[in-house]
């Protein structure tokens, strides 16, 4: 990698961590509102440090008559998230005073809007703390869109290629103006975060946990401001809020910018979102009557404390509505299943996303009718694009990687002493940026405070594969990408 490639990438990276560092002035205002200002120091020096080192990497300018190529881009993204959690993770070294792996640990799960945490007492936290938690979903959450709609299409990585041109209204035009795209995507962002922050609060909220919650929902991260996470609001009309704004982040963003520039349907239109809303709905009433059937839950009950778990696992939000695994065998295996559906392309979820399964679904079907009829010319689209032998190609790549990554990780939790389930579950919902996991140590009920350190790591690492899907990390492994 050249020189001049390296000194864009630096300068991008300081740009990165001098946003971060303004960005730590919220925290501070909000320490300064709660007059807790025995935390403010630590913000301040966080981002001290953070602007200065942005500062240096921005100082030596921009190299001219250079340009970055999709193989630097691989460098750039995965670099980008890295660095900006090292620094990002500073303020809960000092706030809370724990090791800097918790704080990393609990930082990437931020930024990648995992929702696993380390930290208890959430109740009676610092408001600091709480609202850069928030954040760090928010900020993580758009820098995904952003990457997930001009960086991903253009590496042709995980079959992402289908929703370069998300919308016909904007044909091939989109990518030449996708800087146009970013700030439309941007201010759909900001307004769907201020209209969920307003619903929260109208549903019984204080302002402040109703800006934490909406950032956290948006963002599909699940961070919260209590222990309980929803289950800490009886209100149903704060659940069923919740619901709802976790869909919005899990929707394609491009198809809402799209929805203000006149295409009125072009939501009613994608095939995946009909697929997503679908499978909620159907999930919703059937497994919402099977819990009015086993429980003293009325119907409504049931189907409202289902729609807000299932919501959050297959969103990969993360929030809980009391410990879903007491329901029995048949909901904890149910809830393992789900932790792999994710949300859409171009939203803020994580998971394998819906379109892959539907990709998967009509590729099965041709083959079966090829079997029937051998000499049919089976015509196979999906979302009016050709799935022809790279999309299938790109697709099969991402999806063996994605569950070898999951095999993988959750060995080496059981070679550092984890029991199985907590090993399998662990590894899955870091990668599928979901959040909590299955069983007593690290269940909705629990969290990863009593990990060792090592796996910790190990699942940072998860989470950042994850987020990133896949084959943007392990290219960097691969010999021929640092040969010129």
């Amino acid at each position: 990698m050249s020189l001049p490639t390296l000194r864009i990438l630096g300068f991008i990276i300081g740009l990165f961590l001098i946003t971060l560092a303004v960005s730590m002035v919220i925290p501070m205002l909000t320490l300064l509102l709660f007059e807790r200002t025995d935390d403010i120091f630590a913000f301040l020096w966080s981002s001290l440090i953070t602007f200065v080192v942005g500062l240096a990497l921005v100082g030596p300018g921009r190299p001219e008559h250079t340009q970055l190529r999709p193989r630097d881009m691989y460098m750039l993204t995965t670099a980008s998230w890295v660095i900006v959690c090292c620094f990002a993770a500073l303020p809960m070294v000092l706030i809370q005073h724990i090791s800097y792996t918790d704080s990393f640990f609990e930082t990437m799960s931020g930024i990648t809007t995992t929702g696993s945490t380390v930290l208890t007492g959430l109740d009676h936290a610092s408001p600091g703390l709480l609202i850069w938690r928030s954040m760090l979903h928010w900020l993580g959450g758009i820098g995904f869109i952003g990457m997930a709609v001009a960086i991903l299409p253009l590496l042709r990585v995980g079959g992402m290629r289908l929703f370069q041109t998300e919308s016909s209204d904007w044909g091939d035009k989109v990518m030449p103006r996708s800087h146009m795209v970013a700030k439309f995507i941007v201010l759909v962002y900001i307004a769907l975060t201020l209209l969920g922050a307003l619903a929260f609060w109208l549903a019984g909220m204080t302002p402040f946990d109703a800006i934490n919650h909406s950032m956290a929902s948006i963002s599909t991260g699940g961070f919260s401001t209590s222990d309980s996470s929803l289950a800490n609001w009886k209100q149903p009309a704060v659940h069923w809020v919740a619901v709802v704004v976790m869909i919005l982040g899990s929707l394609p963003f491009t198809l809402f910018v799209a929805t203000l520039r006149g295409n009125r349907k072009a939501l009613l239109r994608d095939h995946q979102v009909h697929g997503f809303i679908g499978f909620l709905v159907v999930s919703w009433m059937a497994v919402g009557t099977w819990l009015w059937f086993n429980s003293d839950n009325t119907w409504l009950d049931a189907v409202r404390i289902v729609a807000v778990n299932i919501t959050s696992v297959v969103t990969t939000t993360g929030f809980a509505l009391g410990d879903y695994t007491l329901w029995g065998s048949f909901a904890v295996m149910l809830f393992f299943y789900l932790t792999f559906v994710g949300g859409c392309s171009g939203s803020t979820a994580g998971g394998l996303k819906i379109f892959r399964f539907q990709v998967a679904w009509q590729l099965l079907m041709a083959n079966l009718q090829q079997l029937v009829h051998p000499r049919a010319v089976i015509k196979q689209q999906y979302n009016s694009h050709n799935l022809d032998d790279d999309i299938v190609r790109s697709l099969i790549t991402f999806s063996f990687f994605f569950t070898t990554t999951i095999a993988v990780i959750a060995l080496g939790l059981c070679l550092l002493g984890l029991d199985w389930v907590t090993a399998l579950t662990g590894a899955a919902t870091a990668v599928c940026n979901v959040g909590p996991g299955l069983g007593p140590i690290i269940g909705p009920a629990g969290n990863f405070s009593t990990l060792p350190d090592s796996a910790k790591w190990l699942l940072t690492i998860g989470m950042l594969l994850g987020r990133l899907e896949i084959l943007t990390v392990l290219v960097l492994f691969t010999p021929k990408f640092w040969r010129h």
